[in-house]
């Protein structure tokens, strides 16, 4: 049914569905062929351009893993085509775990989460990090615009292999400043007007009182 399950469900992924009791829904995942790299569809691509952040996982060659969030504007992982994603990786704490990973072994996952509408999508792919005086300008350039904010030090490609989308279950809804100030936007106007009126009815209130009941002098 899906590329992703033929990577994911190993030998002992599928020991342990048959352990708990999932084997048959497993198998009906399994049928037909794993096929070749999954293009992106338009519905995946336009959530993934959609999002501020997501997470990035990598695997050392002693085998222990590491994921690393990666954020910036909305749209700055850019859908490079079908098969591809790419984005401009800027400095950061200067450890480069991801980037020594990726260079022992490209095969990485990425999880990307949107918790205002509880959806997330899994992707497997094979990365790439090269330091952007190597790499192509004109690639650099396409992606140039949105990128996060910092001094640019390489061009990272993943060339996917398989994506799914993941349950909505047990996803918090949280809402940044920038999703919050639009739908906010009416309450905060109709709170200033609403100062705006109460405070002229305080005015009015002061000059009544000063007519009715001039201060003493």
């Amino acid at each position: 049914m899906s590329r992703y399950d033929h990577i994911a469900y190993t030998p002992s992924v599928r020991r342990a569905q048959e352990e708990m009791g999932s084997a048959t829904a497993g198998d009906r995942r399994l049928r037909g062929p794993t096929g070749e790299a999954e293009p992106l569809t338009e519905a995946a691509a336009g959530f993934i351009r959609g999002l501020d952040g997501f997470l990035f996982a990598s695997v050392s060659e002693t085998g222990w893993p590491y994921i690393q969030f990666r954020g910036g504007p909305p749209g700055f992982v850019h859908v490079v085509d079908e098969h591809t994603l790419g984005y401009l990786d800027v400095r950061g704490n200067r450890q480069y775990i991801t980037t020594g990973n990726v260079r022992g072994d490209g095969r990485v996952a990425l999880f990307f989460l949107d918790q205002p509408r509880q959806a997330r999508l899994k992707l497997y792919g094979r990365a790439s990090a090269v330091p952007v005086e190597a790499a192509d300008p004109g690639l650099v350039e396409r992606l140039s615009s949105p990128r996060t904010d910092g001094t640019v030090e390489q061009l990272v490609t993943i060339r996917v292999e398989a994506f799914a989308w993941n349950c909505p279950n047990h996803i918090t809804p949280r809402f940044s400043e920038r999703e919050l100030s639009g739908a906010l936007a009416p309450f905060r106007d109709h709170l200033a007007r609403l100062e705006e009126e109460n405070a002229a009815l305080r005015a009015e209130i002061a000059a009544y009182r000063d007519v009715v009941a001039p201060p003493a002098r």
